[in-house]
């Protein structure tokens, strides 16, 4: 697995990570904890050393999922967690008081079975506390040992520029594929500019450039995608030429879309890091093979020309998130 070192930070981990949220929580029931313990430290095995939880989701179950399954290989690896919400439970609002940040921190701790955690994010940005206050805060705990870099996640440019002005921030982590591009336009210019690295989440499109989805699939009641517009079977049809253009590239390739999704990100510069998440072994096993598919020049214009022609419809999150982005 070839590594990447994330923007001017000396942090390094594998280019690919693994978002560990939908073993637990936000896409359907829970999978089996012993099968994702072995999922996951068979992802060390493949080379990965980059792992993404938060205290939200669950809440808490899956930080206690990744601590065990990573306690015997902590030395091997880099843990991601984040704070932000009010008792980390999302539907309760938004909590980043220096107070619950150092409560979180403690807690995660404790649930991650470790001294330290690599990388802390805030989750999302409170309007009620100053980003300077949770900068300072976080810098604390990284004189204290508790924590070794900062994050932010889903934070507009001016808010990242002021935090980093207080403590230097390692990456940013937001959205960000072939179907939501909106981070080129600001946000991938600022990171540049500072020397901070990213980490897009939902980099394969919540499961929709991979091909497997489509406007007759149905998804568990509990699954997040049920109150995602971007997932209303109208806008799956339309949704669709994406997929389409995706397919075709792979099958040029000998890849899959999965694959072209992953290498057109990791094609785009050279500090961003994608954390594509799953619950199924050959899954990863996929994903991974997209770091041997480099994409040359000619293959970047040309899905960049034909993507940029295609509509994408429907909003990336209920209008109750979306306004929780780009603070």
């Amino acid at each position: 697995m070839q590594r990447r070192t994330l923007g001017s930070s000396n942090l390094e981990v594998s280019a690919l990570g693994l978002g560990c949220m939908g073993m637990s929580f936000g896409y359907g029931p829970p999978a089996d904890r012993n099968a994702m313990i072995s999922l996951i430290r068979t992802a060390v095995e493949r080379g990965v050393t980059f792992f993404d939880t938060a205290e939200a989701y669950g809440p808490f179950t899956n930080e206690e999922l990744v601590g065990d399954a990573l306690a015997p290989l902590r030395q091997q690896v880099v843990i991601a967690t984040k704070f932000g919400f009010r008792n980390g439970k999302p539907g309760e609002g938004l909590d980043s008081r220096p107070e619950r940040i150092r409560e979180v921190a403690d807690a995660s701790l404790g649930r991650l079975r470790t001294d330290h955690i690599d990388l802390f994010y805030q989750h999302r940005r409170d309007p009620d506390v100053p980003i300077e206050d949770v900068a300072g805060t976080v810098k604390d705990l990284i004189a204290e040992g508790k924590v070794r870099h900062f994050g932010l996640s889903e934070a507009g440019a001016g808010a990242i520029r002021r935090a980093h002005a207080v403590q230097p921030v390692t990456a940013l982590q937001s959205e960000y594929s072939l179907w939501w591009r909106e981070p080129e336009a600001e946000i991938l210019p600022t990171l540049d500019e500072l020397g901070i690295g990213f980490v897009p989440f939902s980099p394969l499109g919540r499961g929709f450039l991979t091909g497997k989805i489509d406007e007759s699939t149905t998804f568990d009641s509990s699954d997040f995608r049920n109150t995602v517009p971007r997932f209303t079977t109208e806008n799956r049809k339309a949704n669709k030429a994406l997929v389409d253009l995706v397919t075709q590239i792979a099958a040029r390739k000998r890849a899959t879309p999965a694959q072209i999704a992953l290498a057109w990100l990791l094609a785009q510069k050279p500090w961003i890091v994608p954390i594509p998440g799953t619950t199924k072994l050959h899954r990863l096993e996929e994903n991974l093979g997209a770091a041997s598919h480099a994409l040359e020049p000619d293959d970047l214009r040309e899905i960049s020309d034909a993507a940029s022609k295609i509509t994408v419809h429907g909003a990336r999150y209920p209008e109750s998130i979306q306004k929780l982005v780009n603070r």
